[in-house]
């Protein structure tokens, strides 16, 4: 698979091949100060084009909270490839926790690139043919 790409910071590092893993790490392209409380959405300083019938999910790395207090407000990323232009920047949708400092080049979150759903139809009825697991929450509790 290739994907095109366009910097977007020349002092942004390049992403490369990843050895281990199945997700590729994204980094601010902009230094950012924030207080505990504030959203902002941080640029990655990437465009990209990806191939079609797929799309990109982002969301952060493990270490993001702990490093940053930032949650991604969204909580997922779901970039298809018609957002694909040459400024069509992704972003980082951040919420801070508590005050702090991202730098240029800080490893902040991570994507992967899927196979888009295919066409989904809906049937009504009265009744599933499943039994019922017992409400939300209910895993592992019979």
């Amino acid at each position: 698979m290739e994907i095109k790409i366009k910097y977007h910071n020349p002092e942004l590092i390049r992403i490369g091949q990843i050895a281990v893993g199945n997700w590729i790490d994204l980094r601010a392209a902009e230094d950012v100060i924030l207080e505990k409380g504030e959203y902002r959405l941080i640029s990655l300083g990437v465009s990209m084009k990806l191939p079609e019938g797929y799309e990109a999910w982002v969301a952060p790395r493990s270490s993001t909270f702990k490093t940053w207090g930032l949650i991604l407000a969204n909580h997922v990323g779901i970039i298809d490839n018609s957002y694909s232009g040459t400024n069509d920047i992704w972003k980082f949708s951040a919420l801070a926790m508590r005050d702090t400092e991202i730098h240029v080049n800080d490893r902040i979150c991570q994507f992967r690139v899927v196979p888009v759903m295919g066409e989904v139809t809906f049937r009504e009825c009265d009744e599933l043919d499943s039994l019922d697991r017992g409400g939300f929450g209910s895993t592992g509790k019979r």
